[in-house]
């Protein structure tokens, strides 16, 4: 049950909608994204710069009720970087007590410690070409649950899979997460050259595609 002072946290959120999932292991399914705003890295490549700022300023307990509407069991709060606002937290605690299944994409620069345990927690390592390397909260990889979370590479280039390949051997992260994920950057990376690197190496790895990309224009919101 949430408590009075968890539902009535608040949040800076830009939208709430329904899609299928598109990336990680749970691809295909339908899904309520929150999409929170405000972010602590500015990668190159990134795709929704639009939520750094502004959002809607909403209580727990109404993203509750919109969540509810959607009637979709799984559920995935994202961003920008939702772990940027301490009240995260909170509501995927909420989000939990209502039966919910939660997913919270992170960046893996801040704590992810502070979730609730049974989140499954689906968070990158910044790689080189992201100019954000140097931002990844290594500690995290200590509170990974082999269980159920996954760990995601966005790789721009040769050089950005050459550094994945080798934190996935040096931290052995086949043994500290549920799935190890590489996606190509959209445009950046030819998707057959990564499977074939992928492939060569033996890498204990799942290669995925922003499968919403494929369906809706790349650049649609609220998809």
């Amino acid at each position: 049950m949430s408590s009075l002072s968890q539902v009535n946290a608040t949040l800076r959120v830009h939208e709430i909608y329904r899609s299928i999932q598109g990336e990680s292991t749970w691809a295909g399914l339908p899904c309520v994204f929150v999409r929170l705003a405000r972010c602590n890295l500015r990668c190159r490549w990134c795709d929704t710069a639009y939520a750094f700022r502004g959002g809607e300023k909403l209580t727990v307990e109404a993203i509750l009720r919109r969540v509810e509407e959607a009637d979709t069991h799984l559920v995935e709060i994202t961003g920008g970087e939702p772990l940027a606002q301490a009240a995260c937290a909170d509501l995927a605690r909420a989000l939990l007590d209502a039966g919910h299944t939660v997913l919270v994409e992170t960046s893996g620069s801040l704590p992810i410690n502070a979730l609730p345990t049974n989140v499954v927690k689906i968070m990158d390592l910044k790689c080189p070409d992201s100019g954000e390397c140097a931002r990844n909260h290594w500690a995290n990889l200590n509170h990974l649950d082999p269980a159920r979370d996954e760990v995601k590479f966005v790789v721009a280039s040769r050089r950005d899979y050459e550094w994945t390949r080798g934190i996935i051997h040096d931290h052995a992260l086949e043994t500290r997460c549920h799935a190890i994920l590489l996606s190509p950057v959209f445009g950046e990376v030819a998707p057959r050259d990564m499977v074939t690197w992928m492939l060569e190496d033996r890498l204990p790895a799942r290669f995925q595609l922003q499968m919403h990309k494929f369906i809706w224009p790349p650049d649609a919101k609220g998809v």
